[in-house]
């Protein structure tokens, strides 16, 4: 059927309409969802990853550096940052270090970075035996003694890990023990520092 001109005006504006209304709903979608596109990358160990709703604020108490400054998570804002906490005493954080240490190393740059918090009681002697040890010589030293920073982020058991984008909010946190360093954990770190640098 041959439709009369006005009619053509008419559906050719329609149909450029829907497209802009299309694309602008997929663009907000997009926007509202940011790193929860991550849920289709949760294989293999990475399934235990807790993606949050919507970011959250972290706490500002300070940890400290192998010099004994004063440091607050702040400071990495800028860049997607994985921050682990662990304990000399605790036998899975010590069985997880080398594949943090692993994937500072295969993905360690200025828009990813991995950090490393001995929280509780580790002496820094212990701390500086375990990193000798095993060979860790990227990783900063970084220490919460009293455990201060681990309880205002609602830490109740070791190794945790959590996940702060750029803006320094979290975005998600790993309970337990993983390989970070195995294919399905950098394939979400790609993914997650490629959401980061869009948001």
């Amino acid at each position: 059927m041959k439709l009369p001109f006005r009619g053509v005006k008419n559906f050719l504006t329609l149909v450029v309409l829907y497209t802009a209304f299309s694309f602008c709903a997929n663009t907000v979608l997009s926007e509202d969802n940011n790193f929860s596109i991550l849920e289709e990358f949760k294989v293999g160990e990475m399934k235990k990853l807790i993606l949050h709703e919507s970011p959250k604020a972290v706490s500002e108490e300070v940890f400290y550096n192998s010099n004994n400054d004063p440091i607050s998570l702040k400071s990495f804002s800028g860049r997607l940052t994985l921050v682990n906490f662990w304990a000399t005493w605790c036998a899975p954080c010590l069985e997880e270090m080398p594949s943090l240490s692993d994937l500072q190393k295969i993905k360690g740059s200025e828009k990813f970075n991995v950090v490393t918090i001995a929280t509780m009681r580790n002496s820094p002697k212990s701390v500086e035996n375990f990193f000798n040890k095993n060979s860790i010589d990227n990783l900063t030293k970084y220490q919460d003694p009293k455990g201060k920073l681990a309880r205002s982020l609602k830490i109740a058991g070791l190794p945790l890990t959590i996940l702060l984008n750029k803006d320094n909010q979290e975005v998600a946190r790993f309970i337990g023990d993983a390989d970070w360093s195995s294919p399905y954990a950098l394939k979400l770190i790609e993914k997650a520092t490629e959401i980061d640098l869009k948001n």
